[in-house]
């Protein structure tokens, strides 16, 4: 009786000159949980105001139930709407149709038919309960109901928006990076409440442990030769199809450029070779001419047909697989193969830090854990001699620091990108490892200055400068934001094997379920 199935067909959006979305399509049906993936840019977002008619394509259609929610709205609140305003209005469904089942004598058969379903789809007699459920899951539940949407942080307003469509659980849901400004508790408690929502769930997100944990498909949007790609499974089970379909590629590639090599032969050499070394026998000297003609006639269709598949596999030819972010090697990597690099002792930042103790030794993998505000941040930047400090502080001499912070500015915005590389790495650097091999930034931005890029292009950028020529002691603050799954995969093998010493920042709960060195947790 409701529509329940969310269905997208061919899909165009187009943003000035650029085409976002190409022909995308689309089936979304109860109990699958699709997450969608891929680089900044490749049309997550754009996507989801689609399927949920904030935005129209050019072409294509989308049917969607009549009861759908969207996270990446504003509530229909202004500043002084209350907490106790947003449950009401998440609650007000499930009342209404209870009170109506109350009194089905006001009611038509069919009227009480389509109350009963709707009152069943969404857990009607649980609602209240499950409002208080949601809101301590979420952190949210120590807050007056009074309090106005206007005294809540961003964060606690993004929570309360979530918290509300939980509450009512719509037929489908669109949510746009749920995870942003959730803790470990809470992301863990939303993983839970998807899994066991009885619609369809269609979501992007950049936390690989999330999708791991909920999603029943992944749809990879970056740009493929066959369009978008949907692959079943959670995060892991993408991982272990990406591998295969790399290892695949790979083979193809070189089975294709054997074969590429030996057609160049033949066409140039073999071909034209006519039973070298052999000499004629008197019987056959009678009629030679009538074989050679017949000889050659065999060596032209020969060299004819692979040329034919030379020129064919020339033009049709699998481009070579791109080669997986590495760390590039330290100029200075052998004079720091052992000893400390860095010894804090009864450091502290007032308000901010306070550390006993801290020994960063050459060859250190280091994960620096804790809440917001508990110092991880404060402590990089201590690390990298931008933030002084009480107590001591000792650095190897000459030693070379790089560090990734979360803010990133470069001082010259008129500079592109491109020239901003190759005056920062040098010229040798830049042509040995090409900024566009790193798959950090598109080749369409090389040439833009660095002012125009995206916070999180500027970033990926200032990423580049350190993968490309790491310093001896590499500080990293939340690295893996604003990278795609794949680009914070890559990241997270390349600090594994790198050379000198790294420190990594991170909340990233993938990163830092499998992070091979030691952890300093800051509280």
């Amino acid at each position: 009786m409701f529509p329940s199935v969310l269905l997208a067909h061919d899909l165009v959006r187009t943003y000035g000159t650029r085409r976002v979305l190409d022909g995308v399509s689309l089936t979304a049906s109860p109990g699958h949980r699709i997450g969608l993936i891929g680089e900044n840019g490749a049309g997550k977002s754009t996507l989801l105001r689609l399927l949920a008619g904030t935005d129209e394509p050019e072409t294509g259609t989308v049917v969607r139930p009549a009861d759908l929610g969207y996270l990446h709205q504003e509530m229909p609140f202004d500043a002084a709407a209350t907490i106790a305003d947003v449950l009401d209005d998440a609650l007000r469904e499930a009342r209404e149709d209870l009170a109506a089942l109350e009194s089905p004598e006001a009611l038509t058969l069919e009227e009480y038919g389509e109350r009963l379903e709707r009152a069943q789809l969404h857990d009607a007699w649980d609602a209240d309960r499950r409002a208080g459920l949601v809101l301590d899951g979420l952190g949210l539940g120590a807050l007056e109901h009074d309090r106005t949407l206007g005294s809540l942080s961003g964060g606690q307003r993004g929570r309360l928006a979530l918290a509300a469509l939980l509450i009512r659980r719509p037929t489908a849901l669109l949510l746009d990076e749920p995870t942003n400004h959730l803790d470990d508790d809470a992301a863990a408690f939303l993983e839970e409440q998807l899994r066991d929502l009885p619609g369809a769930v269609v979501l992007a997100s950049h936390d690989r442990a999330f999708l791991d944990a909920v999603c029943t498909d992944l749809i990879d949007l970056d740009p493929a030769v066959d369009g978008p790609t949907r692959y079943g499974g959670n995060y892991t089970d993408y991982q272990d199809a990406k591998r295969a379909e790399r290892d695949r590629w790979q083979r193809r590639f070189e089975e294709e450029q054997e074969e590429l090599q030996q057609l160049r032969h033949a066409v140039s050499v073999t071909a034209h070779q006519v039973a070298p070394g052999r000499e004629r026998r008197d019987s056959e000297k009678m009629g030679y001419g009538h074989t050679a003609g017949r000889v050659q006639q065999q060596i032209s269709r020969r060299v004819r047909n692979a040329g034919r598949r030379l020129d064919d596999l020339t033009r049709t030819q699998v481009r070579k697989p791109p080669a997986p972010l590495r760390l590039g090697v330290p100029a200075l990597a052998a004079a720091s193969a052992d000893g400390l690099l860095v010894t804090l002792q009864d450091v502290a930042v007032q308000g901010r830090l306070t550390l006993d103790r801290l020994d960063v030794a050459a060859t250190d993998r280091l994960l620096v854990t804790g809440a917001n505000g508990a110092g991880k941040s404060t402590l990089l930047a201590v690390l990298a001699g931008r933030l002084p400090a009480a107590g001591t502080v000792q650095r190897r001499r000459g030693l070379t620091v790089g560090l990734l912070a979360q803010d990133t500015v470069f001082d010259h915005p008129d500079r592109t990108v491109a020239a901003t590389y190759e005056l920062a790495v040098g010229p040798a650097r830049a042509e040995a490892v090409p900024l566009r091999t790193l798959g950090l930034i598109a080749s369409r931005d090389l040439n833009r200055p660095v002012g125009e890029l995206s916070v999180g292009q500027r970033r990926r950028l200032a990423l580049a400068l350190l993968v490309a020529d790491p310093p001896e002691l590499l500080l990293l603050d939340e690295p893996t934001n604003h990278l795609s799954p794949r680009l914070a995969d890559e990241l997270e093998a390349a600090l594994g094997t790198g050379p000198g010493a790294i420190v990594v920042a991170s909340h990233d709960r993938w990163l830092r379920s499998r992070w091979p060195g030691r952890e300093l947790r800051l509280t």
